[in-house]
């Protein structure tokens, strides 16, 4: 179990790099940022709750994406105060957009995949 713990771990970090290079890649699609956010996403639920399925765990992240998104059509003072901190940008994002719901699918649905598939 210490192992899987591990492995999450690494692969959590490891998108957060992937995270912050793509920003840096004029090249790269920001869509691909919101992919990796939801695959991160994803692998910090697993983490935090080993024992849970697979299935839920994607369901428990995609709900996590969503409900940040739609949160972002929230515009109180004291939220956008915190979205205008780095910490807050990164997490609860800037404005609603459709698209990234269907990023956020994409990339629940890339790490299901990779964690079914991988020991």
């Amino acid at each position: 179990m210490k192992n899987k713990r591990i492995h999450y771990l690494i692969t959590i970090l490891t998108i957060i790099l992937l995270g912050i290079f793509s920003r840096q890649i004029p090249i790269v699609p920001l869509c691909v940022g919101d992919i990796l956010y939801a695959i991160m996403i994803y692998f910090i639920i697993r983490l935090l709750f080993l024992k849970t399925s697979k299935h839920k765990a994607a369901l428990i992240a995609i709900s996590i994406c969503f409900a940040i998104e739609f949160s972002q059509l929230y515009q109180a003072d004291w939220i956008t105060t915190i979205r205008n901190t780095v910490i807050g940008h990164y997490v609860l994002g800037q404005g609603f957009l459709l698209i990234d719901l269907v990023a956020y699918s994409f990339g629940i649905f890339i790490a299901f995949i990779l964690d079914r598939f991988t020991k």
